[in-house]
């Protein structure tokens, strides 16, 4: 067993994930993802954070991460088509994710009042109501159900990246296809969810796998 081996078997031991889930397939809904390690205050190492440093996921060690285990990944994420960043974003997923899924993001309309101000990190419009921030908008819970079903024949387990309560219709369908479930969620999610999964593993036990540090915007 050479070294890149012994580590992959470590995390696996780990976390629980051993040959008894069979092939597994991972669908990472990166819209609920993105924000798991926003408030966190040291790395994944445990050491504290610089003030000027945060925590972000890194697309690549996610991919990484994710293959170590999983047969495919598929990574759901909404582009802003007028965005070159969120742009160049997708562009990055795809060359490291076996399938990227998206869409174009829907901006609402969020008009500014209070407490808003002072929680707010985005840019700030005005119309003849007021002033008001774009909020995106990008749910794939309908393509992550829908592919789920439609690939249940091509694997054992079904590792879903996600809290979304959302998702627990959806869970119960593949159990009843005698299916595994591996949820990887971070916080508190429903009571329901987590007991309808085979195996839960908790955002913090990953973070030094699937997080890299990066400078505060000068809005945050």
């Amino acid at each position: 067993m050479n070294l890149e081996e012994f580590q992959k078997e470590s995390i696996m031991q780990g976390l629980g994930i051993n040959e008894d889930f069979g092939v597994i397939y991972s669908f990472i809904d990166f819209g609920n993802v993105d924000f798991w390690f926003e408030k966190d205050i040291r790395d994944g190492e445990g050491n504290v954070l610089d003030k000027d440093n945060k925590l972000a996921i890194g697309l690549e060690k996610m991919a990484s991460f994710s293959k170590l285990f999983s047969k495919r990944s598929r990574f759901y994420f909404g582009m802003d088509i007028n965005n070159r960043k969120s742009v160049g974003f997708v562009d990055a997923s795809r060359k490291y994710f076996d399938n990227t899924i998206t869409k174009p993001v829907q901006l609402i309309k969020h008009y500014l009042d209070g407490d808003d101000y002072k929680n707010n990190l985005l840019d700030i419009n005005r119309d003849e109501r007021g002033e008001y921030i774009n909020i995106p908008k990008c749910n794939f819970d309908v393509e992550i159900c829908v592919d789920a079903i439609r690939l249940v024949d091509n694997y054992d387990t079904f590792c879903l990246f996600s809290g979304d309560a959302d998702f627990i219709n959806l869970i119960k369908f593949i159990k009843e296809k005698g299916k595994k479930v591996i949820l990887i969620k971070s916080g508190f999610v429903q009571k329901n969810l987590a007991n309808s999964a085979d195996k839960v593993i908790n955002a913090q036990d990953i973070k030094k796998y699937i997080t890299i540090i990066r400078q505060k915007s000068s809005r945050s």
